[in-house]
């Protein structure tokens, strides 16, 4: 069972328009499929099937309007809504006339198709949900999953949908259902495979491209940086594109899904905080394989902190976003003080320290103990999260505390 299945069973009772955005391979497909049995389904990324809806823009509805009327609602799930926008505007008509007929389950991945072509999202009628890659609760680690931040996740959910992989094997081929739950040795393949025929090839089709070859070169260094503070400037040089076209692209990226940005905090009465965004790729598999890296164990050890680091951050990251509030960011200073996430939810701030270590000693939270001393009102407790066996103490208010305890 996946964390969203609850949401979608509740809500699915009530009489909205249901829109499940995500990457492409996070899952969405195969949760509705379990969750319902569609009178009548469409899959948008079939070209036959697209094309006979843009041809003769009325079908959608008619074919909808034909099936029997019941004492149950009829269900009509549309996969990858976003690359036929008229079906919104069909859904918004038959809806507007019989809201207790009909149950609409629409997905897509890409906002941007639908943002560009000015597709209806329904507002007033839909409910919108969003689909991560596999979480900690999901894919537990090696202990009991007791997770140290209360709220961010229901108390009792625990999942397992992969195998419990150490983490290494995480941090190298990342979260997504469908690679984890492939054979290990093509794990690899299927990495190498989203990062061309998707990223590449669904990115093409968006049409805002012009320049594929430079834009393949974006796509490169922008996975090499991820997690790293943004660089139009950098990027601009090595890839010969403009600062603005670089901008663009990386805006593209977010609207698929494909990744997402950490601000830097701003809460804080320094007045040297550095202020650059990072930009970090949703999936760490799918980064090793975009940026031209092999997807393995050698690739994370080559630089095991960084990796570490950003999966902390995707963990964070899709919390928040499966619980409807809350913010992340990071806090760096000129003169070397830094740290990884500060969570921001219901009005508290929790820093994160990120150790690529088993022993954590004291001198990892020094940055955590000023932060914790520069905000006491709103920041009472904090982490590092590393690889120790259990969870320590290193100051009153600062704990370090196993990754698979986070």
């Amino acid at each position: 069972m996946r964390l969203l299945t609850r949401e979608l069973e509740r809500d699915f009772r009530h009489r909205y328009v249901h829109i499940l955005f995500g990457a492409r391979q996070t899952g969405k497909t195969t949760l509705l499929r379990e969750l319902l049995k569609p009178d009548l389904s469409y899959n948008l990324a079939d070209p036959e099937e697209r094309g006979r809806l843009l041809a003769r823009p009325g079908v959608f509805r008619r074919e909808c309007e034909a099936l029997a009327v019941t004492d149950r609602r009829a269900t009509v799930f549309v996969d990858e809504a976003q690359l036929v926008p008229s079906v919104f505007d069909a859904v918004q008509v038959i809806y507007d006339r019989e809201p207790e007929r009909f149950l609409f389950v629409l997905c897509g991945s890409s906002a941007r198709k639908m943002r560009e072509s000015g597709a209806n999202l329904l507002p007033g009628r839909s409910l919108l949900h969003r689909l991560y890659p596999l979480m900690l609760c999901e894919r537990p680690g090696p202990g009991s999953f007791q997770p140290s931040l209360n709220g961010l996740l229901p108390a009792d959910f625990e999942s397992s949908l992969a195998p419990k992989d150490d983490l290494l094997e995480r941090l190298a081929f990342g979260d997504l259902p469908g690679v984890l739950l492939a054979p290990a040795e093509v794990r690899e393949s299927l990495l190498r495979s989203y990062a061309t025929i998707y990223l590449e090839e669904e990115i093409r089709r968006e049409g805002y491209v012009k320049d594929w070859g430079a834009f393949l070169n974006f796509l490169k260094l922008a996975a090499m940086e991820s997690g790293q503070s943004l660089n139009y400037a950098k990027i601009a040089r090595e890839t010969g594109l403009s600062q603005p076209t670089v901008k663009s692209h990386y805006q593209l990226l977010e609207d698929m899904f494909v990744g997402f940005r950490v601000p830097a905090f701003t809460g804080s009465p320094r007045r040297n905080l550095l202020g650059h965004a990072r930009f970090c790729f949703f999936d760490l598999g799918v980064r090793h394989a975009a940026a031209g890296l092999r997807p393995d164990v050698d690739t994370v050890l080559a630089n095991p902190g960084n990796c570490f680091e950003q999966w902390v951050g995707l963990e964070l990251y899709r919390r928040i976003g499966y619980a409807g509030r809350g913010s992340l960011s990071y806090f760096r200073t000129r003169d070397g003080m830094e740290i990884d996430y500060i969570l921001e939810f219901d009005g508290h701030l929790t820093p994160f320290e990120v150790k690529w270590t088993e022993n954590p000693d004291p001198k990892d939270a020094r940055h955590l103990r000023t932060f914790l001393e520069e905000h006491p009102t709103k920041a009472t407790q904090g982490y590092v999260v590393c690889r120790c066996p259990r969870p320590a103490k290193l100051a009153d208010n600062i704990t370090a505390i196993p990754w698979w305890r986070l």
